[in-house]
């Protein structure tokens, strides 16, 4: 299986290696808004997308989706659950036509039994990702939305991020109701708050893309 060597938890495996654990590996094709997995689902899969981009999600208590955080391709999702042994604690949903390659629980229980270092790895990337998992819900409880947007595009510019002559441009094609849900807010905020972050010149929308133009004032204006 191709590109295996990009995955972070995999990192530290040599050649032969990877012929020891492709076995383990099994590739699935999701359509855009399909359910990889939901709340409460035991925790049978260890996931990484290879291809497109997933959603973990909650819904709140008044019905309303929730994004927690995007897993772009070569990153995991899943792990926690699969580690402790207990149900997924959110959604996981394909945002666009998507591949993902998954390993069983009882599979990934023997590929760190016999490479150990694939913890040290994986431990490190959980560690990252509850951390920005965190500071997300902080920002929807405490911050005003037009600081929590602020924060977000500033997120997803150091993640995904690719800096140009214009700005920083957001290598990632996302919905105003996408930015809604990633806040805790209504699409009709959402939109009125990208105008005016455009009006004042910080940020530009082309072709399904966000560049930030400023980020220093878009931090020192809205307070993040």
């Amino acid at each position: 299986m191709a590109g295996l060597k990009d995955i972070s938890i995999f990192s530290t495996l040599s050649d032969s290696d990877f012929k020891e654990i492709e076995g383990y590996l099994v590739q699935t094709d999701y359509r855009k808004r399909d359910t990889i997995f939901s709340e409460g689902d035991p925790p049978d899969w260890l996931c990484i997308v290879r291809k497109g981009k997933v959603k973990i999600t909650k819904v709140s208590v008044d019905g309303k989706e929730i994004i927690l955080e995007v897993i772009s391709p070569n990153e995991l999702f899943g792990a926690v659950a699969v580690l402790r042994g207990f149900p997924y604690p959110a959604n996981a949903v394909a945002m666009e036509d998507s591949t993902v390659t998954m390993v069983s629980r009882s599979n990934f229980m023997k590929m760190l039994d016999r490479f150990p270092s694939i913890m040290y790895c994986m431990m490190q990337s959980i560690s990252d990702r509850m951390k920005g998992t965190h500071e997300t819900m902080k920002n929807i409880a405490l911050e005003k939305v037009s600081s929590r947007i602020a924060a977000l595009l500033l997120k997803l510019g150091e993640k995904k991020g690719v800096e140009t002559p214009e700005g920083t441009v957001i290598d990632f094609s996302f919905t105003k109701q996408d930015i809604a849900d990633m806040v805790g807010t209504t699409v009709e905020t959402a939109i009125r708050t990208m105008s005016q972050f455009k009006k004042l010149e910080l940020i530009e929308e082309r072709t399904g893309h966000i560049i930030i133009k400023d980020a220093e004032q878009l931090k020192k204006k809205f307070g993040y």
